[in-house]
C-alpha cells in the first residue's frame, strides 16, 4: 500500500481504542462480578484477571513476527474477530476460573494491536510523533471508554452486558476493516524502508535496553493505575459519593483528560529533543503520585488526574523510538519483543493489585509507584542523547563522502 486510506486509520485508531477498553472491562466491573461470583470482596478475584495480562505480554512476540511475515492487515482481521469473540465469551462465563480462561483468550488476542497496529499505521507517516499522539489519545479514550460505559452497562443491564456489547462492536469493526482496507503488496519483511535515525550497534543495543526497561516502569504504572483507579475512588470518596456510575463519570473525565496529553506530547516529539522532553515528563510522576498516598476527596481527584497526565504523556516514546532507529521491515518483530517483555512483567501489577490494597492499603501501593517512577527516570537518563546520534550521522557522512 503507498498510503493508508482515512478509512482505514480511522479503524486502526478505533481499534487501540477497543484493546485498551476490553482489557479494563473486568477491572471496571470486578465489584459486580465478585458479588455474583459469591466472593465476599473484589480484592480476592482480581488475580483471576492476570492471565489476560500474561498473554498480553507474551503474545506479542509471535504477533509481531507474523505482522512483519504474514501481512499486517491479515493480523488486525485476526485481531477485530478474535477479541471480539472472546469477550463474548466472557460473559457468557459462570464462575471465576471459567472467566479466566476467557480472558487469558483476550489477552491473547488483544496482544495483536500493538506491534502490528501502530507499525502500520506510522508505516508511511510524514510526522510519525504527531501520528502516535493522536493514536495514543485514542488508546486511553478507550480507558475513559471503559470507566463510564462499562460502569452503565453494569448498572443497568449487568456484568455480562459490558462484555458482550462491546465484543459485538468488534466484530462489526472487523467487517468494515477487511471491506476498506485494501489489501497488502507484499508482507512487511520485504520492504526497503529504513530508520529515519539509524544508530551504530553499541547506541541500538543502549536504545533498545532503555526503551524497554522504561517500557517496564511504565507499565507498571499504568497497569496499576488503570486497574485500581475506580476502586481507589470508591474508598476515598465514600460518604461525599457513592454511585457507582458517577464515580465512573469522574474516572473517565480524568482519562479523556489525561489522554490528551498524548496528543501534545505527539507533536512535541517532531519538534523537541526527545530525551529531554520525556525525562521531564518522568520527573513529575513521583511527587505527584507521593502527595495522593494520603489525599482524599476533590484533592485526591486533583491529583489522579494531574499524575494520569504525565503517566499517559509518557506512553508515545517507546513507540516514537522504533520508529525512529528501526526499519520499517522489522518494526513489528522490535516491538513485539519490547511489548512481551515489558507487558508480561507488568502483568504482574494485575496480580500484586488486589493483595497489596488488601495488606497495605493504597497509601502504600502509591508510594510504591511514586518509587517505580524514579527509577524510570533513571533508566531514561541513559537514553542516547541528540548530540551522540549527531555526532554518528556526521561520523557516517564523512566516510561516505571519502
Amino acid at each position: 500500500m503507498s498510503r493508508l486510506p482515512r478509512s482505514t486509520a480511522l479503524l486502526l485508531n478505533v481499534a487501540h481504542a477497543i484493546d485498551h477498553m476490553f482489557l479494563l472491562i473486568f477491572a471496571t466491573a470486578v465489584a459486580a462480578i465478585a458479588a455474583e461470583f459469591g466472593l465476599a470482596r473484589w480484592e480476592d478475584l482480581m488475580p483471576f484477571g492476570v492471565g489476560a495480562f500474561v498473554l498480553f505480554g507474551l503474545g506479542s512476540v509471535p504477533s509481531g513476527r507474523l505482522g512483519d511475515l504474514w501481512g499486517r492487515r491479515q493480523m488486525m482481521l485476526v485481531f477485530f474477530f478474535g477479541i471480539g469473540v472472546a469477550a463474548i465469551l466472557a460473559a457468557f462465563a459462570e464462575g471465576p476460573w471459567s472467566l479466566a480462561l476467557a480472558l487469558t483468550l483476550l489477552g491473547a488476542f488483544a496482544s495483536i494491536y500493538h506491534p502490528v497496529g501502530i507499525p502500520m499505521l506510522v508505516q508511511h507517516s510524514e510526522r510519525p510523533g504527531a501520528t502516535i499522539g493522536v493514536n495514543g489519545l485514542s488508546g486511553n479514550l478507550g480507558v475513559a471508554v471503559a470507566a463510564i460505559v462499562t460502569g452503565f452497562l453494569v448498572q443497568l443491564a449487568g456484568w455480562r452486558m459490558a462484555f458482550a456489547l462491546p465484543g459485538l462492536v468488534s466484530i462489526a469493526c472487523g467487517i468494515a476493516f477487511a471491506y476498506l482496507t485494501p489489501r497488502e503488496d507484499a508482507p512487511p519483511a520485504k520492504r526497503t524502508t529504513r530508520a529515519t535515525t539509524p544508530l551504530p550497534r553499541r547506541l541500538m543495543a543502549r536504545a533498545f535496553a532503555v526503551m524497554t526497561a522504561a517500557a517496564v516502569t511504565g507499565s507498571l504504572l499504568f497497569n496499576f493505575t488503570t486497574n485500581g483507579n475506580g476502586q481507589l475512588l470508591a474508598e476515598r470518596f465514600a460518604g461525599v459519593i457513592t454511585d457507582p456510575a458517577a464515580l465512573g463519570a469522574m474516572l473517565a473525565a480524568v482519562y479523556v483528560l489525561a489522554s490528551f496529553a498524548q496528543m501534545v506530547v505527539g507533536r512535541l516529539i517532531d519538534r523537541v529533543p526527545m530525551k529531554s522532553l520525556y525525562l521531564a515528563i518522568v520527573l513529575v510522576q513521583a511527587p505527584l503520585l507521593a502527595l495522593a498516598a494520603n489525599a482524599r476527596g476533590w484533592v485526591l481527584l486533583a491529583l489522579v488526574a494531574a499524575f494520569m497526565i504525565t503517566i499517559f504523556g509518557a506512553i508515545p516514546f517507546t513507540d516514537a523510538m522504533i520508529v525512529r532507529y528501526i526499519d520499517d521491515r522489522m518494526r513489528s518483530r522490535v516491538a513485539g519483543m519490547r511489548l512481551a517483555v515489558s507487558f508480561g512483567i507488568s502483568s504482574a501489577a494485575v496480580w500484586a493489585l488486589g493483595p497489596v490494597v488488601k495488606s497495605g492499603g493504597f497509601s502504600t501501593l502509591l508510594v510504591v509507584m511514586a518509587a517505580i517512577s524514579v527509577l524510570t527516570a533513571l533508566v531514561v537518563a541513559w537514553l542516547p542523547s541528540e548530540k551522540e546520534t549527531a555526532r554518528f550521522r556526521r561520523e557516517e557522512s564523512g566516510k561516505a563522502a571519502a
